[in-house]
């Protein structure tokens, strides 16, 4: 087991900040400025997806209203579903 000393010294640091005032305010200020780079960035992509999403959708309803439907959709009513059923024999009953 290895055996740990009363003086350890942490490798990490948590304040190593320049005391120039210079350095300082240059990192201040390269932050600043990274952060803002960041933000402009993330609003140019949303503003490229929010515009390039309407105008996928305003291309699907353009395409949608000058297509003719088929005539048996047009002759069918929205309310009626038309399909093919299969009857399931049931042997037991289930437990619900």
């Amino acid at each position: 087991m290895p055996v740990f000393s009363q003086h350890m010294h942490s490798v990490f640091n948590p304040s190593r900040r320049s005391r120039n005032p210079l350095a300082r305010a240059l990192s201040l200020v390269v932050g600043i400025a990274l952060v803002g780079v960041l933000l402009v960035f993330g609003l140019v992509v949303a503003s490229v997806l929010l515009f390039g999403g309407a105008v996928v959708l305003a291309l699907r309803q353009w395409n949608r209203r000058n297509k003719p439907a088929p005539a048996a959709a047009r002759a069918q009513s929205s309310d009626v579903i038309e399909g093919e059923f299969v009857v399931l024999q049931q042997r037991r009953h289930a437990t619900h």
